[in-house]
């Protein structure tokens, strides 16, 4: 299924995908659910879901005020207010919990709602996806690899539980594969020569997949 906003046309589903990776960024940016459960403050969800949605819609796909406001079910004057955000008053505010609860009471203020999301929308181009989705799309590629029977990328995906997203060196994933030989190669050196850094876990069992391909084996 696609949406026309405007032209060209988008796909609902990809709008959705970077929308909640974006949104749950938004989340882990604020402490998690635990810290907005702690400070009763689960009631921000909502305007964070809005927020992401704008600044999506807006850098991602270029959409006019107009397109976004009617797709969201914003005023335009809303949407405007979330985009003119100043990310870096969010950032101050985000750092100083307490003090943006009491000023926040009830409901995330639309500036504040936008600048996180702004921060949040940042923080996903340059590759930092909340831990939190990216430890689900592990399990998920877990259960699969062994539904299919890939053994390597099996044991690969659950000695890396845990580790942290984007892998920046080879370092990080040694301590994690020591020991381990895939088709007949060390695993050290399968990464040593992988791309970094490594967004997220299927892209890591991609790039040893290029190189197994690479060694021909």
């Amino acid at each position: 299924m696609v949406i026309q906003i405007g032209a060209p046309v988008i796909s609902e589903a990809e709008v959705e995908h970077l929308v909640n990776r974006v949104f749950f960024k938004a989340i882990e940016l604020l402490g998690g659910l635990s810290k907005l459960a702690e400070f009763r403050t689960l009631t921000w969800l909502p305007s964070l879901a809005r927020a992401s949605f704008v600044v999506v819609l807006k850098e991602e796909y270029m959409k006019t005020d107009e397109e976004i406001a009617y797709k969201v079910g914003l005023t335009k004057n809303t949407v405007r207010n979330i985009l003119r955000a100043d990310p870096e008053l969010a950032l101050q505010k985000i750092k100083a919990m307490e003090e943006l609860v009491n000023e926040e009471t009830r409901e995330l203020k639309v500036h504040t709602a936008g600048g996180i999301a702004k921060l949040a929308y940042k923080e996903i181009k340059e590759g930092r996806d909340a831990q939190t989705l990216l430890h689900f799309s592990s399990t998920l590629a877990e259960d699969l690899v062994r539904g299919l029977d890939i053994p390597w990328a099996y044991l690969v995906l659950r000695k890396t539980k845990g580790i942290k997203y984007p892998i920046n060196s080879p370092e990080e994933l040694k301590e994690k594969l020591a020991g381990l030989t895939i088709k007949g190669i060390p695993v050290e050196e399968i990464i040593n020569n992988l791309q970094y850094p490594i967004k997220n876990p299927a892209i890591l069992l991609h790039e040893i997949k290029e190189y197994l391909k690479l060694k021909e084996v």
